[in-house]
């Protein structure tokens, strides 16, 4: 009878401890084989590095149960960069590391980081993502079916030309100037009466060469890579609007993962863009990002001095005296009367709240 009573012990305990483990092996059953990720550029790009570390990160804090594969030059989207969002809310892409930008038509709240000469330099950024601005962008993101998860960025955008050293808004008149077709692009150009035009990059490069196109805007994270200098000779580091890349899921996949898998993914977001961040700041911040890739990540830079780097390659690098930068807010400030309202002023408020703290 006691022997009966330990069998029938060991089965009950056997029992119960499959019952225990089938809903995680139901849950692992349920996971793709492969979670499609769209970024816009290709993994030479720090944007791209920082979409890699995430995936190797993912990969191994999940012992392999998610698999993302980044699918590099907007591939997925053929293109058409500013339906990211609308395409992973409907669950056709499964996540994205993905511009501010791009994410703007979905996420008009978004636009606060492209309102010109507002942000200015990266503590002001930060107190933005890290502070109210960010969750609400976050919250305004999940009433359209997203999940951000992390903030990393492409980097405050400079222009380039082929004409002189840009230092007032009477410099920029008359300049044929490649920019984002985001609305808001558009109109920060002809507001300071340039002419502003929206072309693949191919196509500009084809247009610099042909000297029907002056110049361009665009992050350094992006300049060094595509050699700028090749095209253009002057630079001017204005921080005139910022570049902010979000991580983010489709909110109804994300809600069937067990707690734990989305505690590894966020997190593994959350380290992927300090990674990120550090690369595109690395000499624009002082030392800050360079001793953070080197004693976080044991990473080197390929071009530690970015702005030292340029100008060795023959271009000439003008920053803004706060005076001149003082004439590009005057000259573009008659754009928040369309664009706040658009955005919200709520938000508007709360950034100001958030970079006076």
């Amino acid at each position: 009878m006691k022997r009966f009573s330990m069998y029938l012990t060991c089965a009950l305990v056997a029992v119960i401890s499959m019952a225990l483990l089938l809903p995680c092996q139901s849950q692992a059953g349920d996971f793709k084989k492969e979670y499609k990720m769209q970024i816009n550029v290709g993994p030479q790009f720090y944007w791209g590095m920082g979409a890699q570390k995430f995936v190797e990160l993912v990969k191994e804090r999940t012992s392999g149960q998610i698999n993302i594969k980044p699918y590099w030059g907007s591939q997925l989207l053929k293109g058409a960069q500013l339906k990211s969002a609308q395409l992973v809310a409907n669950g056709v892409i499964d996540m994205a590391m993905e511009s501010t930008i791009n994410i703007s038509p979905v996420i008009t709240e978004a636009n606060i980081f492209s309102l010109p000469f507002f942000i200015n330099n990266f503590e002001n950024l930060d107190k933005m993502e890290y502070g109210e601005t960010g969750k609400a962008i976050f919250k305004a993101m999940d009433a359209k079916g997203l999940v951000g998860l992390a903030w990393a960025e492409n980097g405050f955008r400079q222009v380039t030309n082929s004409k002189l050293a840009i230092r007032t808004p009477a410099d920029v008149k008359g300049l044929r100037l490649r920019v984002v077709g985001s609305p808001i692009f558009i109109d920060t150009f002809r507001q300071l009466g340039a002419d502003p035009v929206n072309m693949n990059w191919g196509d500009a490069v084809t247009a610099f060469g042909q000297g029907v196109v002056d110049g361009q805007e665009n992050p350094v994270g992006v300049l060094v890579p595509v050699k700028i200098w090749t095209y253009h000779k002057y630079a001017t580091f204005w921080n005139y609007l910022v570049d902010p890349v979000v991580f983010y899921w489709n909110k109804k996949q994300w809600n069937k993962f067990p707690s734990n898998i989305q505690k590894a993914i966020k997190e593994s977001a959350e380290e992927a863009a300090i990674f990120e961040k550090a690369l595109c700041r690395a000499g624009l911040d002082g030392d800050k990002s360079l001793n953070i890739l080197k004693n976080k990540f044991n990473h080197t830079m390929e071009f530690p001095q970015p702005v030292k780097f340029m100008e060795s390659e023959g271009m000439t690098v003008t920053f803004l005296s706060d005076k001149e930068r003082q004439a590009f807010i005057d000259a573009t400030k008659p754009l928040y009367q369309k664009w706040v309202p658009k955005i919200g002023e709520g938000l508007y408020k709360q950034a100001l709240s958030d970079m006076a703290k």
